[in-house]
């Protein structure tokens, strides 16, 4: 009996609730560089190669060698993401308009990071950083337009960075660090009762079809009675980053850093929110089938997030001027297929989430300008790429574009003892044209998402420096 359940059936139900889980992949968007208030004020360039305070640690460890003495750092960064969708044309299952209106996302963010550096007698240089190096919080409003395929989506990771480094020779620097992650999401979307209830009755095997509950009640794409999916999951994983900083001459530096991909085994659990019909439904499917579909499970799904690798210079034009540049490949083509897999589902038809994610490349420029012995003005400009390829695979959870950054910022020596650093950036973010769902993408309750996405960013960094 179970045998006879269509596959694309089985895959489609499976995918539903659970798709979501798959925003862990969903592109730059949610990968933070915003490690230090002292690099934002020139958009990170030359992050590589400065070593100018203790959150070298995330950029290149190699850079402690430069830090006399000790450090912490402490810093955060407020960032106000900004998305405004215009619908164009978005439609249900069966080809009729989508109901609802449509919504901004956009929640404040704080994102704070923590860097110790120390010197001892020997030479060697270790320290620890704690930072948040993937993060995002979106929300829409109930019951619009995209309700479907994103309502919440907050995801937050913990990463820990032991960290060593020392000078093997008079130009040469390197530096090695473990990376100790720690994620965690949320994520909610709402299902068409009236779709999913259609399914689920048309696939039971004969004779069992007579005696399932009807859905004739339900309409489809009616908000009112609509069901909801939430997933929740965590996951702790390792890694490591490791650099080479090499001194060409006095005045000019070139950093190279590497940090490696994390392959997250997320555990976690689906919980259902159902029409009462819809739930009468998919209790009887599980007694006719044995199959556990739509109902509250345990789930797993695996997600590697990318490896990157910076080239940065940092070269003393005059006594007051420095020239930044840095250039980050980042590895997204590792999230290209993700497979979730559903406790009680059935064997053979895990749902999967084809991503075909591009790499990607970012730069930047910058300049630091030491005004006084005290007081140094930053400046930046950055072009950074997006992985997502077309706007079929573009998500409402995370809608993204490249990004053009323009950054400013200021460093002040408060004493021999304490600094401070403030910085500002704000992002030009290309129009996003979304066309995502359909038959191909079931996770939706087979609704297309079709208009665009108009966004921005604003990023305001503060960092203090307490040197002993």
């Amino acid at each position: 009996m179970k045998n006879n359940i269509k596959s694309s059936f089985t895959k489609t139900l499976l995918a539903i609730g659970i798709a979501s889980a798959s925003t862990v992949t969903q592109g730059a968007a949610f990968q933070l560089i915003e490690q230090s208030a002292s690099g934002q004020g020139s958009a990170y360039a030359g992050a590589a190669a400065l070593g100018e305070d203790a959150s070298t640690i995330y950029f290149n460890p190699a850079g402690m060698t430069r830090l006399s003495g000790s450090q912490i750092v402490v810093a955060g960064h407020i960032i106000s993401p900004n998305a405004k969708f215009t619908n164009n044309g978005s439609i249900d299952a069966f080809g009729a308009p989508l109901t609802g209106n449509d919504s901004n996302t956009g929640d404040l963010a704080f994102v704070p990071n923590f860097y110790y550096a120390t010197e001892f007698d020997n030479g060697i240089h270790a320290g620890i950083g704690v930072n948040v190096p993937f993060g995002l919080s979106t929300e829409y409003d109930d019951g619009w337009v995209g309700r479907y395929h994103s309502l919440r989506s907050e995801i937050s990771s913990i990463n820990i960075n032991p960290s060593i480094a020392w000078k093997p020779t008079d130009k040469v620097s390197v530096g090695f660090g473990v990376s100790i992650q720690y994620m965690t999401l949320e994520l909610t979307n709402n299902l068409d009762s009236a779709l999913v209830c259609a399914k689920l009755s048309g696939n039971l095997p004969p004779p069992a079809q007579p005696g399932a509950p009807g859905c004739g009640t339900l309409t489809p794409n009616l908000a009112a009675q609509d069901s909801s999916a939430k997933l929740t999951g965590d996951s702790i994983e390792f890694g490591w980053n490791a650099g080479i900083l090499y001194d060409v001459d006095d005045k000019t530096r070139i950093g190279v850093a590497y940090r490696s991909a994390i392959k997250h085994e997320v555990e976690g659990d689906a919980a259902y929110s159902l029409n009462s019909t819809l739930q009468a439904q998919t209790d009887y499917f599980k007694q006719i089938t044995g199959f556990n579909i739509v109902q509250n499970t345990s789930l797993t799904a695996t997600a590697e997030l990318p490896e990157s690798f910076s080239f940065s210079v940092a070269s003393d034009i005059t006594s007051k001027w420095t020239a930044l540049f840095d250039w980050t490949w980042t590895g997204w083509s590792s999230l290209d297929v993700i497979t979730i897999r559903q406790a009680g589902g059935v064997p053979g038809q895990e749902s999967t989430l084809d991503l075909a994610y591009a790499n990607t490349n970012r730069y930047s420029l910058g300049v630091n300008y030491h005004h006084t012995d005290k007081l140094v003005y930053r400046g930046g400009l950055a072009y950074d790429e997006t992985p997502i390829r077309s706007p079929e695979t573009t998500s409402a959870r995370i809608p993204g574009n490249n990004r053009t950054w323009i950054s400013f910022g200021a460093g002040y020596d408060l004493s021999s003892a304490w600094t401070v650093d403030v910085g500002y950036s704000h992002l030009f973010i290309s129009d996003t044209e979304i066309n995502n769902g359909g038959p191909t993408n079931p996770s939706t309750s087979g609704a297309t998402l079709k208009g665009k996405f108009e966004s921005s960013v604003d990023i305001l960094s503060v960092q203090a420096n307490f040197n002993f």
